[in-house]
């Protein structure tokens, strides 16, 4: 925005009559109420940083070109449709002119219906000021939709016929008007403002294209609509020469036409937008379920959920896979994970970023940093199902971070990351929300037709769609598109409904469908993720404290266990199948595991046969003794490594095995064999021989290898990106409104002007220091107003209308009109002072 646009809109006159229509945009400002300036700071919060010393600021502020396009960002297709109108209108625009663009000749009672509903949210935030007679576009919002060469506008129009025929010779503007039947003028001006009447005039323009040609009616319909440009050749063809002698095709350069924007609305019937959209498109139904079915999938789809992200981190308790250098997670590794937990790539990398997310996973911090949970975790699992799903639910809704963009690259070519940088996209919690509430809306146990809802979304914020160049598409449709897929993974809708625990989660009606406008609230999310997991708890299946062992060396969890049986058995024996009822596998392999966690034998008979409902089959307590009689029969230790063992011949055996040459053996005694290997090394390769090695430490002790976990220090949950300033609540609205029209009072304050010293508009008032005292004792004898400049400690000069209350000690004590409250302000840091006018006192 230029000097004099600052100058335009946000200048102060000096006197305004009550009844006056603004002349600018501080004096539209300075008209609204204080209802008025808090709609306008809470819908453009960044106008709040810093708070505005008064309204000229803030209209100056509003005007700036970061400000406007946050401000046309957010606004819905057909406020933005309207404030694109109001940009290739006559500037001010009367209301009738702008209906007339987005209705045309034929109108539209929609449109009629729709656009006072624009216009006022444009005048709300400041995009739009003036009564409807003289509608005016901020200046900067003119520039970004006005149609350019360089930026085409969205309705398709090119330039009026002043703006193409700015550079063009005064000989050739009269041949064009000669040409269209008009007479000529002795100066371009008068000769342009000639050929724009004959353009508006719909029975002359009609008369002049009812001699024009097939062909060249042909050559405007392709460009009636847009882009208005075209290229011609050196020598065009007759059809397209007849435009351009006529003035219906203007030049801009010795190779490209344009069609003057007074000749397309013609064409056009007098319509801005070939498809004007005054009604928001309403999300179609896919679906119909009976509201308990949506909610009994969705609660099996949470405890599947909880199950997943348990069986995540328990397979990382020892430490996860190791960070890259540059962040993140390798390929390989997610392929791993995502073969561990039996699900794609893509869904394996939404359950790693919401541990993250969850504060439940993080890189441990060492100097070879790996990935592993952290003492959160251990907290988390204590909580109850219900509790535990909240805690997950939460943090996905307000987090930025999007694994749905790992994969592809940023704008420098690199790889994004699961767990790496720059996976935040700021509009993600919006549109989460979005699509839940629009969800909402549907009737209860209703699934939405998917395309039905992004076209909704890219109607409310058209602009946001593609916002980052890398992302190669419409954002926010691929963000809802994953915002569903991940809200049916974490049980907030079955079946594609919204669920009723998730209604209260957003602060929902449960029975029956909410508006867009109740997501929020005003209850802390803390408070509706409570009532979301109490509505959740019934529906969630019981633990149960048995299993049912069978004869094929497998045992039946009918539901999901508790937790110190879920533990044992997960050392006991492997998963087999999950589901509804999960399978576990006795092995060799896995009942030495229990035996090396320092159960005995005994111990294990014991623990089946308690948590059993079967008798303990005969093949699983073979099993048991087998495996325990030959535990501990080798015993491993560090020299580099050693095997000692009483029964020689076994010894002997291991030697005469080729499968242990890599293990570097000897024999050193008959009931020893050294090793060139470590001792974990030695361990597995002697399982992997068949045998059951157990380790001992150095003073000849069996090593109990407990199932302790690594965790990592105490890390905290990423912090989600902010998009944009955050809406301001209700207490700072009313400091901010208070403040701004406290500063606005002191900065439009008339004032007696001292009358050997007149003081610049703007200045800060300059006296001496006797006048300064005098005028100060004065006003505190007859408890007046009066206007002082001061600077602070810190060489910030302001102005303030201050009343006296006390003068002594080198100090005044005063109410600050501008503050609001009571202030000492030293008098030497006074510049000057002056009395305000009488009608200000």
């Amino acid at each position: 925005m230029g000097i004099g646009e600052l100058d335009r809109e946000a200048h102060v006159p000096e006197v305004t009559g009550a009844a006056a229509a603004p002349r600018t945009l501080a004096e539209a400002l300075r008209a609204r109420g204080d209802e008025g300036l808090a709609a306008l700071l809470r819908a453009r919060p960044d106008l709040l940083s810093p708070v505005p010393n008064d309204l000229t600021q803030l209209a100056t502020r509003a005007g700036t070109r970061g400000s406007v396009v946050r401000a046309l960002e957010r606004l819905d297709r057909f406020a933005l449709q309207t404030a694109e109108a109001l940009a290739v209108a006559q500037d001010p625009a009367p209301y009738p002119v702008l209906l007339g663009l987005l209705t045309g000749d034929e109108g539209d009672a929609e449109i009629e219906a729709a656009l006072p509903g624009a216009v006022a949210l444009l005048r709300e935030q400041a995009l739009v000021w003036g009564e409807d007679d003289r509608l005016r576009l901020v200046r900067t919002a003119r520039e970004l939709l006005a149609p350019s060469a360089q930026h085409p506008s969205p309705t398709g129009l090119g330039p009026t016929v002043a703006e193409a025929t700015s550079g063009m010779s005064p000989g050739r503007v009269q041949e064009i008007i000669a040409a269209a039947g008009l007479p000529t003028t002795h100066d371009p001006v008068s000769a342009v403002a000639a050929l724009t009447g004959l353009f508006t005039d719909r029975d002359r323009m009609g008369a002049l294209l009812d001699t024009a040609s097939p062909d060249a009616l042909s050559v405007l319909d392709r460009l009636v609509w847009g882009p208005p440009y075209g290229e011609v050749t050196a020598k065009p063809a007759a059809p397209v020469q007849w435009l351009r002698d006529h003035g219906l095709l203007l030049p801009v350069s010795p190779r490209t036409m344009v069609l003057p924007r007074e000749v397309a609305l013609h064409l056009r019937g007098g319509r801005a937008h070939r498809m004007p959209e005054p009604l928001a498109p309403e999300p179609g139904v896919l679906r119909e379920y009976r509201p308990q079915v949506v909610d009994s999938a969705a609660a099996g789809q949470a405890q599947l959920a909880l199950a997943t992200v348990e069986e995540l981190l328990k397979s990382w308790d020892r430490g996860g896979p190791p960070v890259l250098r540059a962040g993140g997670l390798s390929v390989r590794d997610l392929k791993r994970t995502a073969a561990a937990l039996d699900v794609s790539e893509e869904t394996a990398a939404f359950w790693l970023e919401l541990c993250h997310g969850a504060g439940l996973l993080a890189a441990d911090g060492e100097a070879d940093e790996r990935y592993a949970p952290t003492p959160a975790y251990d907290d988390w699992l204590d909580l109850p199902p219900a509790e535990r799903w909240a805690l997950l639910v939460t943090p996905w809704l307000t987090a930025t971070r999007t694994p749905g963009v790992a994969g592809g690259q940023d704008t420098k070519g690199r790889t994004l990351s699961v767990l790496g940088p720059d996976l935040d996209r700021s509009p993600a919690p919006e549109v989460r929300h979005r699509v839940l509430g629009l969800l909402a809306t549907l009737p209860p146990g209703s699934s939405a037709e998917p395309e039905s809802l992004f076209a909704r979304l890219r109607w409310e914020r058209p602009l946001r769609g593609a916002s980052a160049a890398e992302e190669g598409g419409d954002l926010r449709s691929r963000l809802a598109r994953w915002a569903l897929a991940e809200a049916e993974l974490l049980g907030l809708t079955g079946r594609g409904a919204l669920s009723g625990p998730a209604r209260a989660l957003l602060n929902l009606p449960l029975a029956e469908a909410a508006s867009a406008g109740a997501l929020g609230g005003g209850v802390e999310l803390s408070v509706a993720a409570g009532r979301a997991a109490t509505l959740l708890a019934p529906l969630l299946p019981e633990a149960v404290d048995h299993v049912l062992l069978q004869a094929d060396l497998t045992a039946v969890a009918p539901g999901p266990l508790r937790r110190p049986l879920a533990d044992a058995l997960a050392v006991l024996a492997d998963v087999e199948s999950k589901g509804g009822a999960t399978v576990y596998r006795f092995t060799p392999g896995s009942v030495r595991r229990a035996l090396d966690s320092g159960q005995t034998a005994t111990d294990l008979h014991e623990f089946l046969k308690a948590h059993s409902r079967t008798p303990v089959p005969q093949p699983l307590a073979y099993l048991i003794d087998d495996v325990a009689r030959r535990h501990g029969h080798l015993r491993v230790g560090a020299a580099s490594a050693y095997v000692r063992c009483d029964d020689d011949t076994v010894l002997g055996e291991i030697l005469a095995d080729r499968r242990s040459s890599s293990l570097g053996l000897r024999r050193l005694a008959p009931t020893v064999l050294a090793a060139q290997t470590d001792p974990a090394s030695l361990l597995d390769g002697l399982r992997s021989m068949g045998y059951a090695p157990a380790a001992e430490s150095t003073t000849g002790d069996v090593l109990i290898t407990r199932a302790d976990a690594y965790r990592t220090g105490a890390r905290t949950a990423p912090v989600p990106v902010p998009d944009g300033p955050p809406t301001p609540d209700t207490t700072l609205l009313g400091a901010a409104v208070k403040a701004i029209r406290a500063g606005d009072r002191a900065a439009t304050a008339v004032r007696k002007e001292p009358a050997a010293a007149p003081t610049a508009a703007g200045a800060l008032p300059r006296t001496s220091a006797a006048e300064t005292l005098a005028t100060v004792q004065a006003a505190a004898m007859t408890g007046s107003a009066v206007w002082i400049g001061y600077v602070n400690a810190e060489g910030g000069a302001s102005q303030r209308v201050i009343a006296p209350v006390r003068v002594e000690g080198g100090f005044v004590t005063a109410y600050d009109h501008t503050a609001d409250e009571v202030r000492t302000y030293p008098l030497h840091r006074i510049t000057g002072v002056a009395e305000l006018a009488d009608d200000q006192v």
